[in-house]
């Protein structure tokens, strides 16, 4: 990556950097940068996230902690799991754990964990909460809960989120592609130069616009049959 000076008609490279190296961690950097904006993370065309949770553990007989939890545009949740410098070899493991807790979650259940967000959102900012129902209906341009197609079967995605990926990683998010798992896979890059600080999101698995090998819907040209709510 470069950056232009006009002035000098000339492009200067950027330094690349280590999160560690700038002090950076993930729950208190990358996980609010993206909570605030995860359109950081919706690069294809039309593609749009709403965060409706974060360090969520309310799941049954376990208290593990997905990082975040978004819906997109089709009413599909989407579980995002953050890493800094290294993506570590168990982070696909992790991600699919925390899916098949969400994959059960009724719409009532998806409503009522947004609203919790929302209530701790608005206690830390010392507002009024937003309610969560119509925040999620306008989002999804819907007019009442009831015709919204939320959380259906098979229909879970994954984002995992890292500067660097180990081979296996990257392996196994390719090898579940061809069963249908939804999974992605975004490079963040810290660059400086002086004092201005720069990051990088790039969507890496599967390449934007690609076909083919990653096709996630049921085999029938459609998401799958929606659960019982």
């Amino acid at each position: 990556m470069f950056k232009i000076d006009p002035t000098a008609n000339r492009i200067n490279p950027l330094e690349v950097k280590r999160f560690s190296d700038l002090g950076f961690t993930e729950r208190k950097h990358l996980q609010e940068w993206l909570e605030n904006y995860p359109q950081a993370l919706a690069q294809e065309d039309g593609e749009e996230l709403l965060i409706i949770q974060k360090e969520f553990d309310g799941f049954d007989d376990t208290r593990e902690r997905l990082d975040l939890l978004a819906i997109d545009k089709d009413g599909n949740l989407v579980v995002i799991e953050n890493k800094l410098d290294d993506s570590g070899r168990d982070v696909v493991w992790q991600a699919l754990k925390y899916a098949s807790y969400c994959a059960n979650l009724k719409k009532q259940q998806v409503v009522e964990i947004f609203q919790r967000y929302l209530n701790q959102k608005a206690q830390n900012e010392g507002s009024t909460p937003a309610d969560a129902e119509s925040v999620l209906l306008e989002f999804l341009q819907a007019d009442d809960l009831q015709s919204v197609q939320l959380n259906t079967l098979k229909s879970q995605r994954l984002i995992l989120v890292a500067a660097h990926y180990r081979k296996e990683v990257t392996n196994t998010v390719l090898w579940l592609s061809q069963f249908g798992v939804n999974c992605q896979c975004f490079k963040v890059t810290p660059y400086q130069a002086g004092a201005e600080l720069f990051l990088n999101v790039e969507q890496i698995i599967p390449p934007p616009g690609s076909l083919g090998l990653y096709d996630w819907h049921d085999g029938q040209g459609g998401r799958g049959k929606e659960r019982q709510q």
